[in-house]
């Protein structure tokens, strides 16, 4: 499979390298609007939500509640998927990703500017439910279709490198998201953030995603969907994402499995750990803000590096690293924590989040959609992304919370989750039969 990824276009030429460059801006700058609007609702969600959403209820229910709110989002990822893989099959890679970028954008603004518990009580947390329901069918279409336009439009050799926008993405996101929110907070008082101040964030994405669809407007679409449409018959075929289950059913068990590593380490870090800290270890909400900052700007240069790497000398090698280095942060970093060791905590917060995670997500764009056919790639590598977000993401800050809750707590259950996580991604990689040139 690893042949067919560079094709003749239907010109009969290969895909140009200016093709290639545009399509890597393109999906680099989508999913920076969409990260940014995604994780700047798990940092709110860990500072503000339960305050704001849910003043009625127990403070530690109320936590649990405003996470349960940021896991809603990734149970209609699998969702969005499915829909935007379905057309990004049958139409084209491009036209979805601008769809998905309009979408996230309109739903974050709308965030901002939703009133509290406060002020129109109940529907407050149930607007912020349906807003956050729309957040996650678009990220649920993004991805898929941002990792398929710059894997097939790569040049060969260099899938992982070219392909890594898609993921650099995330880090700028987390970065523009965690700085907002860091200087906002240290510009105004807890009241004033707690107030209005939080808002501000969502209402810059109008501005994010007005550059994103000005980037993506001058992408070409995939040079192999393009091949594709004029070399298919013309009969009637099953729908993709079924065409996808069909022929590869184990591929989304994979899928899941290497993507638990990715989601636990970094959610863990960017999410829990800044509730965590704050409400059962007294230190400051700064402290996890600024380790997202440094973790989103180290991030653009690991991510590239490893990916680089991962061309050079193997994908497969680049990921168990990536994940063993997980397996064996996971408890050093909540020993640091719970001794309150700031330089601990940083050098662990780096491990899993720029060592373990950018390892392990820096080759999962031609990993994941080399393991489908052409014809149902959108549906199949983004379905099966989406999935293990449910599984392995969405939840994880609120799992962690309530292991901490229900065991008086203590982190021995969270550490042990991330440990095991992180192992079972080592794992699959090392069982997985890959072609010589990704081992």
């Amino acid at each position: 499979m690893h042949s067919t990824l560079i094709t003749t276009s239907p010109a009969g030429k290969t895909p140009s390298l200016d093709r290639a460059r545009r399509a890597a801006w393109g999906s680099f700058a989508g999913a920076v609007v969409d990260w940014f609007d995604f994780l700047l609702y798990g940092i709110t969600a860990a500072l503000v939500f339960n305050r704001e959403f849910f003043p009625q209820i127990d403070p530690a229910m109320g936590t649990l509640a405003a996470f349960a709110t940021f896991g809603v989002g990734f149970l209609f990822r699998p969702l969005g998927g499915i829909v935007f893989g379905h057309f990004g099959d049958r139409l084209g890679r491009k036209r979805m990703l601008m769809m998905t970028v309009w979408m996230m954008g309109i739903a974050t603004a709308c965030i901002g500017l939703l009133p509290s518990f406060a002020t129109i009580g109940w529907w407050a947390p149930a607007l912020l439910v349906i807003l956050r329901a729309i957040q996650g069918f678009a990220v649920g279409g993004e991805w898929g279709g941002a990792a398929l336009l710059a894997v097939e439009s790569a040049p060969s050799g260099k899938k992982a490198f070219y392909s890594s926008g898609v993921q650099v993405g995330y880090g700028v996101g987390l970065l523009l998201s965690t700085g907002l929110v860091s200087l906002i907070s240290s510009l105004t008082t807890n009241a004033q953030f707690l107030s209005w101040g939080w808002r501000l964030p969502f209402l810059f994405s109008i501005v994010l995603v007005l550059s994103a669809l000005w980037v993506r407007n001058g992408m070409d679409e995939s040079a192999e969907f393009e091949r594709m449409q004029t070399q298919q018959p013309a009969v009637k075929k099953r729908l993709p994402v079924f065409e996808a289950l069909f022929r590869h059913p184990g591929a989304f068990l994979k899928i899941i499995a290497l993507r638990l590593c990715e989601l636990l380490t970094m959610y863990i870090v960017t999410a829990f750990a800044l509730n965590y800290s704050t409400q059962n270890l007294g230190l400051p909400r700064e402290l996890f803000l600024n380790i997202g900052l440094l973790v989103g700007g180290i991030s653009c240069l690991t991510i590239p590096l490893f990916a680089w790497m991962a061309d050079r000398f193997g994908r497969r090698r680049i990921y168990i690293t990536g994940a063993l280095v997980g397996a064996l942060s996971a408890f050093p970093f909540f020993m640091a924590l719970e001794a309150r060791s700031i330089i601990g905590v940083i050098i662990f917060s780096l491990l899993l989040a720029n060592l373990a995670h950018d390892m392990v997500v820096c080759v999962q764009q031609p990993m994941f959609t080399e393991m489908f056919g052409a014809g149902y790639r959108y549906s199949g590598a983004g379905v099966g992304y989406q999935v293990a977000s449910v599984v392995g993401g969405g939840f994880t800050p609120f799992i962690a919370a309530a292991l901490v809750t229900f065991s008086g707590g203590a982190w021995h259950y969270v550490a042990s989750y991330l440990l095991a996580g992180c192992l079972l991604s080592a794992l699959t990689a090392m069982l997985m039969k890959t072609p010589p040139t990704q081992a």
